[in-house]
């Protein structure tokens, strides 16, 4: 009973807290739609705006920008990152010269003497004297050895006197001869004895003559005792030295070679004998240089023999040129590069040899126009030495001549300060940097530049 009195208080008390549930509800929900129209904290707003939005279909994502480059940098959202220096390559040039180019056939040859003699004596004896130094330079007549002579001495003496007794008869036969024509003529004898008087004196005149001869010839012995130099050069080693016995034709005393003027042979390809004689037959004088490997100066000479066939074992042929050398710079044996001028190419277009690279497709240059390397290929007409003769290029062209490995075709270049510093002068620092690229180092060909790192901010105290 005392629950079914308390049942509709208790439906009373639900239906009134349900209602107060729903008031509630609906203020809360009136309440929440103010504060999400608020405008967000700033940190919030900073986080939504670095948000970066999904790409669409089908496009590429947008790129992020990089770091600030330096301390104190403002970059607002949206700012485009900082562009790449462009590599700057330093290079050496010059103008391609249109001139007439000399065609020169190089070969190696060796100096030769023109006269090198070995000295011997003529007579069997023993030296006394010697009159020179080894390595001296004597003239021609100049004294070198002298010999024991005595015997010739002697030789020389008895001829003389033989001589004088000789010419003592001649002058008595004469005189006989003269008293029988007297008698003759006053008829005391007759006309044989003037005969034989004429056979004597003619027979005593032939022995005068004879012993004449005698002398000349002992003298001529006698001289071989006095040796001399037989023509001007530089004397070698002295292989016999005063008191040495020496054999007639046999014993060489010393080496007299003849240095100035002085000879060089060299060979010749057959390859180029067309141009070497059409050059000889235009020409008549070849023009011939000597060059030493340890100086620039060349020696210029004068071809003296062309060899009259080609050595079939080698395929060349020799040549023999004729130079100057009152200072003595060549020397016999010494090794030389030789240049033979035969022609020349007129109006050609002349660049170092080192400008020139070698590459699958053939030679090329690289010219410098508007600031940037350019790719040109050429064809080599004519290698002389360190230039050529080309096509390809034209007249004041700059070409590039060191640096060029570095280059491709459209890089930037700049020129290299050509001044050599002064002696104890630093080199010049500012020069040097403008040549360079800014990341201090040269980009290897067709490498990307590597961006140029920002300086650390300064730590906060």
């Amino acid at each position: 009973m005392n629950f079914a009195a308390r049942l509709p208080a208790h439906f009373a008390f639900t239906t009134l807290l349900s209602a107060l549930i729903t008031v509630s509800l609906v203020a809360c929900s009136k309440t929440s739609e103010p504060e999400a129209n608020k405008p967000a904290s700033p940190a919030a707003a900073s986080a939504a705006s670095n948000a970066s939005p999904a790409p669409a279909a089908g496009t590429a994502p947008a790129a992020t920008p990089g770091p600030a480059a330096g301390p104190g940098a403002a970059a607002g959202p949206g700012a485009a990152p900082a562009a790449a220096p462009a590599p700057v390559v330093s290079v050496v040039t010059v103008k391609v010269e249109k001139r007439d180019l000399p065609v020169v056939l190089r070969a190696v040859g060796s100096a030769i003497s023109l006269a090198s003699v070995d000295i011997r004596p003529q007579v069997t004896s023993a030296i006394t004297q010697v009159h020179f130094k080894e390595g001296q330079f004597v003239n021609k007549g100049d004294l070198l050895f002298t010999l024991d002579s005595r015997t010739d001495e002697a030789n020389v003496a008895k001829a003389k006197a033989q001589l004088a007794k000789d010419q003592a008869a001649l002058a008595d036969a004469k005189r006989q001869l003269n008293r029988s024509r007297e008698l003759v003529a006053q008829n005391f004898i007759s006309g044989a004895a003037v005969d034989t008087a004429q056979t004597l004196v003619d027979s005593t005149d032939a022995v005068v003559a004879s012993d004449v001869a005698a002398i000349q010839a002992a003298q001529v012995a006698l001289s071989y005792g006095k040796i001399v130099s037989p023509h001007a050069g530089r004397a070698g080693v002295i292989n016999t030295p005063a008191g040495s016995v020496v054999q007639a034709n046999v014993t060489v005393l010393a080496t007299v070679v003849k240095v100035n003027p002085i000879a060089v042979s060299f060979n010749l390809p057959q390859r180029d004998l067309a141009d070497f004689l059409t050059a000889v037959s235009g020409q008549g004088n070849v023009r011939v240089t000597a060059t030493l490997p340890e100086e620039k100066k060349p020696m210029v000479g004068k071809l003296q023999f062309v060899d009259n066939n080609v050595d079939a074992a080698s395929g060349t042929v020799k040549l023999k040129a004729v130079f100057d050398n009152k200072n003595s710079k060549l020397w016999p044996g010494l090794f030389v590069n030789v240049g033979l001028t035969t022609k020349k190419i007129e109006d050609a277009l002349v660049i170092p040899q080192a400008a020139i690279i070698q590459t699958v497709r053939g030679p090329i240059v690289y010219a410098v126009e508007d600031g940037k390397a350019v790719s040109k290929p050429i064809k080599v007409v004519l290698p002389a030495g360190p230039e050529a003769a080309v096509t390809g290029v034209l007249e004041n062209d700059v070409i590039v001549v060191d640096g060029k490995q570095n280059l491709r075709p459209g890089v930037k270049v700049i020129e290299r300060v050509k001044e050599a510093p002064k002696e104890g002068s630093k080199p010049d620092n500012a020069a040097a940097a403008s040549a360079t690229p800014a990341t201090g180092a040269m980009p290897a060909p067709g490498a990307a530049p590597a961006p140029s790192a920002a300086p650390a901010p300064a730590a906060s105290k």
